[in-house]
């Protein structure tokens, strides 16, 4: 019995240590996935019609410098960074609006990053009747390294150029967003290096990002710190004092950013309340909402089931999709989910799957378009919902939500085209077939009418 006694007792000392080892080591080792050594870059961030921010990285620390112009040839204005540092940070302003600029950075004495295909395209003007053609690209959880990664890039990369938009001097597309889950499996900075910046690297020089939060980004402290986002609404909309959720402008389009992973999604919290104030005071003609959880999916996620994702998903759906269907938003497009799914125009479904009836759709596909009556954002005149997420990696689901009849286990990403009073959007798949596409076309006789829920 003592020798058991000793056996026990040095089998818990052995135990406790492990323990504290673990406890002191986990924050240390979290602190060190913060960094990475190493050069990165550049990429477009918070573009707006005066102005971008531009970031990169560096292996060796200098105060940064950028070179810019609309003359490749003639660089002939300047922006200096204050500090000596590695991650370079600069704020472009005073530009024209919807022109194309060249630029080159270094630190003033060598230009490290240059070359023809270093560029960006400012925004056009804010007005809700532009008539300025619009294209974005949208992927979802596409921060996994591996084939069907490259696949995805370069079948959107295909398809763009053989459907080219009819003004030749247009970029591939105008900015890129993703719905989440960027870096996989744990969000650290080497993670972000290996699945995000490489991967995407020939893209990220000419096109705005605006990448959402995911669950995955959230396991490390870094998203926050490579990315920069609007808190004083730089880029349009309301200020939001926050870089987790924030609103932008484009030509006539109103886009807003939620992040369903770390802020409070209670109906009386800080970024709800914000949002109210926001879907209130646009005047655009069309309402985009991005978020990372999908309120409605039978994916690899099961938007029934309270447990999943610390029911986030329901909690997305009973509080934020009133008020987004009140105030008339056009789409709403969600990751999370590894698979494809995409509804019909509808609204007033806040509850689980069993409750879904046919009176929620307000109009059923008819040759893949839908109708609004009114030309602008009108309130309760239906929604179209979709989960992409699946731009790098594809899991197994039954894929039979009644509030999703159009859904596919298929790697791919999303382009939209919007122009005027037309939205149109494509599902292309890694092989660059386009698998599902919908167009919605408002100011129409006899299109759907603002309706409440009963």
């Amino acid at each position: 019995m003592a020798l058991l006694l000793r056996i026990l007792k040095r089998l818990g000392l052995i135990i406790l240590a492990f323990l504290v080892i673990y406890a002191v080591g986990r924050p240390i080792q979290i602190w060190l996935d913060g960094f990475y050594t190493g050069d990165r870059g550049p990429y477009l961030q918070m573009m707006s019609s005066d102005a971008v921010t531009l970031r990169w990285q560096s292996e060796y620390k200098f105060a940064g410098v950028v070179k810019y112009g609309i003359n490749p040839e003639q660089l002939n204005k300047i922006q200096r960074e204050p500090d000596i540092t590695e991650e370079h940070e600069i704020r472009l302003t005073g530009l024209k609006p919807a022109t194309k600029y060249f630029y080159r950075v270094g630190d003033g004495e060598n230009d490290s990053i240059k070359g023809i295909d270093f560029w960006f395209k400012t925004s056009p003007q804010i007005k809700s009747n532009s008539d300025k053609a619009v294209r974005f690209w949208v992927t979802g959880d596409q921060g996994y390294p591996n084939i069907i990664q490259d696949q995805v890039r370069d079948a959107m990369l295909g398809w763009v150029n053989q459907n080219p938009r009819s003004t030749n001097s247009s970029p591939t597309v105008d900015f890129w967003l993703t719905t989440g889950d960027n870096a996989y499996r744990s969000g650290t900075n080497e993670q972000f290096q290996a699945g995000f910046f490489e991967p995407y690297k020939s893209i990220l020089r000419n096109t705005p990002v605006w990448p959402i939060y995911g669950n995955h980004d959230a396991r490390r402290w870094v998203f926050f710190d490579i990315f920069t986002f609007p808190t004083k609404a730089e880029s349009g909309g309301v200020a939001s004092g926050s870089e987790h959720y924030y609103s932008f402008d484009y030509a006539n389009i109103h886009f807003v950013v939620l992040d369903t992973e770390g802020s409070d999604l209670d109906v009386d919290g800080e970024m709800l309340s914000w949002l109210k104030k926001d879907l209130q005071a646009t005047r655009q003609q069309w309402l985009i909402v991005f978020s990372h959880h999908p309120p409605y999916t039978k994916g690899s996620h099961n938007s029934d089931n309270k447990g999943d994702s610390g029911g986030r998903l329901i909690t997305v759906r009973e509080n934020i999709l009133p008020m987004l269907e009140e105030a008339g938003v056009d789409v709403v497009l969600s990751g999370h989910s590894h698979m494809y799914e995409r509804s019909d125009l509808m609204n007033c479904h806040y509850d689980n799957s069993s409750t879904f009836t046919a009176s929620m759709v307000r109009e059923k596909s008819k040759n893949n378009k839908y109708k609004k009556k009114e030309n602008y954002i009108s309130s309760n005149s239906g929604t179209i919902y979709a989960v992409i997420g699946s731009s790098s990696k594809v899991d197994h689901g039954p894929l039979d939500h009644p509030a999703m009849p159009y859904a596919l286990q298929e790697a791919g990403s999303m382009i939209f085209d919007v122009k005027q009073n037309q939205l149109k959007a494509y599902f292309i798949n890694k092989s660059g077939q386009v698998k599902d596409r919908f167009e919605i076309i408002k100011g129409v006789k006899g299109g759907v009418e603002s309706k409440g829920c009963n």
